[in-house]
């Protein structure tokens, strides 16, 4: 944050973006530093101001939301590693400062709504990382992010905004807005009726701003006409922070004080992550776009996190934290090859792509790993996870059969629309005339080697998954266990 202002000073642009990859990069040893004290049974945390919490703002670090630091801030680092000069190709040459300010901006919000422990402070990050975000999706040259980010604004707002209500709807009842204080101080309450209300307005506000399904219609265009580089960043992170918020606010705050809600929770997100696996899977089956394309998967694949953890079973949870995780390596991996495709095809739609599997082998050879992550392939870090929720489904009594099939049968899916992209690019050729012809080669060096360097992340975490899943097994049964 404090970098933020300091990069719209520098000039010539490769100042700005050395300056907002050293923050970023900074940030990320940060996290690892903070994740291995956490694995080594620590709690790191801070008062800000030296006030003491509950009346001062905490900074808490656990193993659920070290894993979402981990994401935010990796993300961030791999997406502008590679993207320098795919930035410069779509972003203006004056307006890069501002830009890059922007970038630090939203990754500073990002990672301060993973560690708070207050509930405004939780508000304050995200209006801080939504602005930004914002700026971001609209500083490319394509008109069509116009349209999709003011309706992304208007949602995220909607989402903001309920959220707000929700929050203050607590403090009236508790006087608090510290988690750990809020969720004691919830269950000595009367008069349970503005709680209530205020679990509606939290789950749905953050539900929003997760793009679960069906609140997520302005996701779809937001991830298409962004510039290549704040698609694979916001893609790999942006909804699982909200989706952390949710989970975090609904299992510390909610589910403890109030009877039966964590049947209603479950009721709740089952029907609509299988809707979210059914629907969005088809709509990406038609998909001629390939941002689209995988941002109607992403839809999807949010349903497989808010399925395990609406089983409220330990394995159910473990398997929606992880699979956060795994698909942010899968999608960041996918949207990195996705700009190289761009670079080296000059467009994303399958047609311009035909013939790219030769053209591009280094490319198209990133592409393939990462989807095949993203299906749930042994050996791949998407199987880990599916594997971990097929074994909860099948667990659960009365309806295991079903959704494990509809696991399956989405899985599926998911491999079809994936192998469209790898027939258009291995088994046609291109066309006779228009951009393919035009642009042979691979894409930059850098652009290919982070996107290698993500796929083989999603082997290297297939093979050897402990620290994922440690931080989500511990992650879960803090959250399960949780007693105010």
């Amino acid at each position: 944050m404090l970098t933020a202002p300091l990069v719209m000073l520098l000039r010539p642009r490769r100042l700005a973006w050395a300056a907002t990859t050293a923050a970023s990069l900074c940030a990320f040893a940060i996290a690892l530093s903070l994740t291995a004290a956490v694995l080594a049974g620590g709690r790191p945390h801070y008062e800000m101001g030296s006030w003491a919490a509950p009346y001062g703002i905490e900074l808490v670090v656990d193993p659920f939301n070290a894993l979402i630091l981990l994401l935010v801030t990796g993300a961030s680092s791999v997406a502008l590693l590679a993207g320098a000069r795919s930035i410069d190709s779509q972003i203006e040459d004056e307006r890069q400062p501002l830009f890059y300010a922007a970038w630090l901006l939203a990754l500073s919000g990002l990672a301060g709504i993973a560690v708070t422990g207050d509930a405004f402070n939780v508000f304050v990050f995200m209006e801080i990382s939504s602005l930004a975000s914002y700026v971001l999706v609209a500083g490319g040259p394509d008109r069509r992010a116009l349209p999709a980010v003011f309706k992304y604004l208007v949602m995220g707002t909607i989402g903001a905004t309920f959220y707000l209500i929700g929050i203050g709807l607590i403090y009236m009842m508790t006087g608090t807005l510290n988690l750990a204080d809020m969720a004691e101080r919830v269950g000595q309450v009367s008069d349970l009726r503005p709680v209530l209300v205020a679990a509606g307005f939290v789950t749905t506000g953050l539900a929003l701003k997760a793009a679960v399904f069906p609140l997520h219609l302005w996701l779809p265009n937001a991830y298409t006409y962004a510039p290549h580089m704040v698609t694979a960043f916001l893609a790999a992170c942006a909804t699982k922070v909200s989706l952390y918020v949710l989970i975090r606010f609904d299992f510390m705050v909610f589910q403890p004080n109030l009877a039966e809600h964590g049947l209603q929770f479950a009721l709740f997100l089952m029907p609509l992550a299988l809707l979210a696996l059914l629907v969005s899977s088809g709509v990406a089956l038609f998909e001629r776009n390939l941002k689209r394309l995988l941002a109607w998967s992403s839809v999807a694949q949010i349903g497989y996190m808010t399925l395990g953890v609406s089983l409220l079973t330990a394995t159910g949870v473990t398997a929606g934290i992880l699979h956060m995780f795994n698909h942010a390596l899968a999608k960041g991996a996918l949207f990195l090859a996705v700009a190289a495709l761009a670079a080296g095809c000059g467009g994303v739609r399958l047609e311009q792509i035909r013939g790219a599997g030769r053209r591009m082998p280094w490319t198209m050879g990133a592409f393939v790993l990462a989807g095949l992550s993203l299906v749930g392939v042994p050996g791949t870090a998407g199987f880990v996870s599916k594997w971990y929720l097929l074994s909860a489904a099948i667990a659960t009594e009365g309806h295991g059969a079903a959704l494990a099939a509809v696991i399956v049968v989405t899985s599926l899916m998911a491999l079809a629309y994936i192998w469209r992209v790898i027939e258009a690019a291995y088994f046609e050729e291109p066309a006779a005339t228009g951009t393919t012809e035009s642009k042979t080669g691979e894409a930059p060096v850098m652009l290919v080697a982070a996107a290698w360097l993500a796929a083989l992340a999603n082997i290297f975490f297939g093979l050897s998954p402990d620290v994922p899943l440690a931080l989500a097994g511990q992650g879960a049964d803090i959250l399960l266990g949780y007693s105010p």
